[in-house]
């Protein structure tokens, strides 16, 4: 049997609904991945662009810790560079103490260049103020009074008053691209997300899991990110994914294309076959899925499944259709 548990990645993408819709829905989606038994739901954080309707992931997250019981949660990424560090220090901590200890709090600097330029952000300096940022907070959670004196930041006895229910902190995670990144961050004592291809994503899963080793930790996660559809036959979830896809295709190019610019991330090809061709998803039958998901866990090594189950305009009947199918017939097979 695998040490495997299931997460679900949510970019909460406009698709073609009203706002009010769309929250809704996905409110009650959540509330579905609870009951089904998923470990954690991890929420994108976007700006000035349909592919993220939740620029602040708190506010989402705080509705979902009243709605949920078991599932935990938290953000990935928050993005550092747009934060104050102390004041993020306190809204992890209410969200942590409003859910009862289930906060998982994702961090990074953010792959959107041009998200953080809108803000006034010199992306040149992101890493640096990202590097800090962190250094703060782990003070925050670790002290009564916090003093740091950077480049970026500064504070001279600033005192703390909330701390997280968990202690030291909730879990960090990290989206890692790279075997360099996966070594540093397993290291260090995150668990982590990759979104890269199975080849590229067994090296990166072999080095997170030597750095975690080497930092003395065990049991972390590193985790592979597929977009997932299941149906009842494999011509009825293909369908559904061929629709719903093209719809968050546009939305992750959207904000480049009005800016003439290319995405770090050039990955995500054009349609959902393409995806499907280079690892990077599937869809079809509870045995079709669970053969391809198995086949990619096997050669990845990865101890931490992601599915991106909602996306572009896919209806909240086919939606909640396909999360049942795997959490029922799906997921026992893969344990």
């Amino acid at each position: 049997m695998r040490d495997l548990k299931f997460g679900v990645f949510d970019h909460l993408d406009r698709g073609r609904r009203s706002m009010t819709e769309l929250y809704d829905q996905r409110l009650e989606i959540v509330a579905r991945y609870d009951r089904a038994g998923f470990h954690a739901y991890h929420l994108a954080e976007h700006h000035a662009t349909p592919l993220g309707m939740s620029p602040s992931p708190s506010v989402f997250l705080s509705a979902v810790a009243q709605r949920t019981k078991r599932l935990r949660f938290g953000p990935l990424v928050y993005l550092l560079p747009l934060y104050h560090p102390l004041r993020l220090a306190e809204e992890i901590a209410m969200l942590d103490h409003l859910s009862h200890g289930r906060l998982e709090v994702g961090i990074g600097r953010g792959q959107s260049p041009i998200e953080l330029a809108l803000y006034g952000q010199d992306v040149g300096a992101a890493q640096a103020v990202f590097q800090e940022a962190l250094a703060v907070m782990e003070l925050a959670f670790a002290q009564e009074r916090v003093s740091f004196a950077g480049e970026h930041f500064t504070f001279d006895g600033f005192p703390v008053e909330l701390r997280p229910l968990q202690q030291p902190h909730p879990p960090f995670w990290y989206g890692v691209g790279s075997p360099e990144s996966a070594t540093d961050y397993g290291r260090r004592g995150f668990h982590a997300v990759t979104l890269a291809k199975p080849a590229a994503a067994a090296e990166i899963a072999r080095c997170f899991y030597a750095g975690s080793a080497a930092g003395g930790w065990s049991g972390h996660r590193i985790g592979i990110c597929r977009f997932i559809v299941v149906g009842e036959t494999d011509h009825e979830a293909q369908n559904v994914a061929a629709q719903a896809y093209p719809v968050w295709h546009a939305s992750f190019f959207e904000l480049f294309r009005r800016y003439g610019r290319k995405p770090a991330q050039t990955t995500w090809a054009p349609t959902f076959a393409e995806m499907v061709a280079h690892g990077l998803a599937c869809a079809g039958s509870p045995a079709t899925v669970a053969a391809a998901l198995d086949a990619q866990l096997t050669e990845t090594g990865a101890n931490y499944l992601v599915g991106q189950f909602v996306f572009g305009d896919m209806s909240l009947t086919a939606a909640v259709k396909s999360i049942a199918l795997f959490a029922d017939q799906v997921m026992p097979k893969l344990l």
